[in-house]
């Protein structure tokens, strides 16, 4: 089983910039396929960014051109970049890694055309941006 760690949130205003990062237990990641979630209290959890195999990126319209999702395959650590950050990012964000078919009731997202889940999550670490 892999574990994921994610850090990096925090608390900022509006324009702001972080850099969540999510390390993996095991080398093995480096042959993930690996993705951002996000959770807004009262919201769905939603699909923010993701990376495949072969290091295609795929990002929800809501963070394009703000957002840049990369991985360290030496150091098994996934990032998510986020500049221009807006009150409406805020929300926990999840790492997820290991992509395969959604199941029922999961969350899952398009990845590279085609919808997946992912076999092993973080905890999650928050972010709030304040107006």
């Amino acid at each position: 089983r892999v574990q994921l760690a994610e850090s990096g949130g925090g608390s900022v205003q509006a324009g702001g910039s972080l850099r969540l990062s999510c390390a993996a237990s095991r080398n093995t990641a480096s042959r993930f396929c690996w993705g951002w979630f996000r959770q807004a209290p009262g919201k769905e959890r939603e699909g923010v960014a993701a990376i495949d195999t072969e290091g295609k990126i795929t990002y929800d319209d809501s963070v394009k051109g703000r957002f840049t999702i990369s991985k360290d395959s030496a150091k098994n650590t996934l990032y998510l970049q986020m500049n221009g950050l807006r009150p409406e990012d805020s929300a926990i964000y999840d790492c997820a890694a290991e992509c395969g078919i959604p199941a029922a009731g999961e969350p899952s997202m398009v990845v590279s055309g085609h919808l997946v889940g992912f076999d092993y999550w973080g905890t999650g670490t928050q972010v709030t941006v304040s107006s």
